[in-house]
């Protein structure tokens, strides 16, 4: 861990900043793109970052993502701060002025708030650059398919910018506003998404014995996989042998009543807390289908989609979290932590040290993903006052 002392004070935001930042989430709310497709999105922080003067800014990084990198006059560690650019393909409820203008997609998980905050220690960075080392503002691809840190990391130019450190942030609905959750070890479950496909024969609907219908292999696997799961209750956080099954997907045959199904998908999103205890669970749940199909006389087809590993929170780099939590004064525990979501975050802490932190986002609003969810804009310049504090004590400020 680095032994440098952070200043007394690094640089702040200005209520001029306060307010374009919240001009800016709400311009990104209205706009949102879904993993993969965040083209308008990463032109959009382009060029609010060209104003902070970056000594490089990557673009199209394992798709749409962006870097920005300022560096230090001294020799020091790289220190990768990461926010996502995609939302979700969810319709969003709201009579919010800033709603979603895109039928079908929300930002419904905070990534416009995230960025917000990336922009904004993105200013301060700008007045008064990184004493020693490299700081590298990476706004990501493809968070919320599982891909894009992936795709990040495998860029070419990647290497150029690989990190020391890497940290991000998530606002957690649930939690008491502006207070903090952070942990050693793991804090993100490892999860996939396992897709069926049964297939057998079509007959016509007065002659259901002539065909071969999924029907009972459906019946059969959904409960079946669910059964799977050895998971405490919700408000729990999950222990070493959490493992969870959910049915997410169910189609069988055309919507139509005078075709008896000859096919049918299934999808379940598997959950355990760590990589090491998937492979079993996938071994179950693949097992369960092989029996279902064997029995129906039908065909099988398995894949997986949505691959998260475990995010698992480096004991050095809590510990400058936590050192900068406390001298900005916001308050802190370890919360409800582990949380059963996934985050595809983890990568990024096989190649350096790395934690997240959660950022309560108060006890009565909507979840994560619901939608009618809004990222709480009040949650910026908290944000960035941990990130500054935090690169203040890692790379410095120059006076």
């Amino acid at each position: 861990m680095t032994d440098q002392t952070p200043s007394a004070a690094p640089p702040a935001l200005t209520n001029r900043d306060v307010a374009d930042l919240t001009d800016l989430r709400r311009r990104l709310h209205r706009r949102p793109e879904v993993s993969r497709a965040e083209a308008e999105t990463a032109a959009a922080i382009r060029a609010e970052l060209a104003g902070t003067r970056p000594d490089r800014i990557l673009t199209g990084l394992g798709g749409h993502g962006v870097a920005a990198v300022y560096d230090g006059s001294e020799p020091g560690p790289t220190m990768l701060v990461r926010c996502e650019l995609d939302g979700l393909p969810i319709e969003e409820q709201s009579s919010r002025p800033h709603r979603s203008e895109m039928p079908g997609r929300g930002h419904l998980c905070g990534h416009d708030g995230h960025m917000a905050i990336l922009v904004g220690l993105a200013r301060l960075v700008g007045r008064r650059r990184p004493q020693r080392g490299r700081l590298v503002l990476l706004f990501q691809p493809a968070e919320e398919d599982g891909s894009g840190a992936a795709a990040v990391i495998a860029d070419p130019r990647f290497a150029a910018i690989a990190p020391d450190y890497a940290f991000a942030l998530h606002n957690l609905p649930g939690r008491p506003f502006g207070h903090a959750d952070i942990v050693t070890g793991p804090v993100n479950c490892a999860s996939r998404g396992l897709r069926l496909r049964l297939t057998g024969r079509t007959a016509h609907a007065s002659q259901p014995d002539r065909g071969i219908s999924p029907m009972a292999a459906v019946a059969r696997l959904m409960p079946a996989l669910t059964a799977l799961s050895d998971a405490p209750a919700a408000t729990e956080p999950p222990g070493p042998d959490f493992r969870l099954v959910t049915v997410t997907h169910a189609r069988m045959g055309e919507p139509a009543f005078g075709i008896a199904p000859g096919e049918a998908e299934i999808w379940a999103t598997l959950r355990t807390l760590v990589d090491t205890r998937m492979e079993a669970l996938c071994t179950d749940a693949e097992a369960l289908a092989r029996d279902a199909a064997a029995a129906g006389d039908l065909g099988l087809s398995i894949a997986y989609d949505d691959v998260f590993h475990h995010c698992e929170n480096d004991p050095d780099a809590v510990a400058l979290i936590r050192a900068a939590l406390a001298a900005e004064a916001i308050p802190s525990s370890e919360g409800h932590l582990p949380m059963r979501g996934s985050e595809d975050f983890g990568r990024f802490g096989l190649r350096a040290k790395a934690a997240m932190v959660f950022l309560g986002a108060g006890a009565d609003v909507a979840g994560l993903h619901n939608p009618d969810y809004d990222f709480s804009d009040d949650l910026i310049p908290i944000g960035v006052r941990l990130f500054a504090r935090l690169a203040d004590g890692l790379v410095g400020f120059r006076g």
